[in-house]
């Protein structure tokens, strides 16, 4: 399986560099933490393909996991990146559950389990073990009451 943190470096790269789309492996965990970035506003547009470009005939029609791709389309304004942090929370070595007082706390300016809270315009990305809303916003997850592992944060 691979980690959250490929994909946190990989965009924050893609928008320290200036680059216009970026790829990403295509997993499940990779898409969902995209669809929460694009429900967010940090990216434009999302796009299967492969290797060469965003074609989603292509990515249909290519049986090879390792060619498919996510494409993003990141978004800047005022030639400035939306996105200024992405990072982990939850580590390999050190796993952040929280439940959903826990995250309330976190989501309404409080420290909660030493993470601090969010501020303005920044979101954390939640794993649940619910099946339909396995990838979550942690106000999304507030809202369904569901906890989970709080996996990244991005402002």
């Amino acid at each position: 399986m691979v980690l959250p943190h490929d994909i946190c470096s990989h965009i924050q790269n893609a928008f320290r560099a200036r680059h216009a789309k970026v790829a990403v492996n295509h997993s499940s965990q990779n898409l969902g933490i995209l669809t929460i970035l694009l429900r967010s506003g940090f990216v434009s547009n999302l796009t299967r393909g492969t290797i060469d470009g965003p074609d989603p005939l292509a990515f249909l029609a290519t049986t090879n996991e390792a060619q498919r791709r996510i494409w993003a389309d990141l978004k800047y304004r005022d030639d400035r990146p939306v996105l200024r942090h992405m990072g982990l929370v939850s580590k390999p070595s050190k796993r952040i559950l929280m439940d959903p007082s826990e995250i309330r706390l976190m989501c309404s300016g409080r420290r909660a389990q030493k993470i601090t809270p969010l501020g303005m315009g920044e979101i954390a990305i939640v794993h649940t073990s619910n099946r339909e809303n396995e990838w979550l916003e942690a106000r999304e997850a507030l809202q369904l009451k569901l906890g989970g592992e709080v996996v990244a944060r991005a402002g």
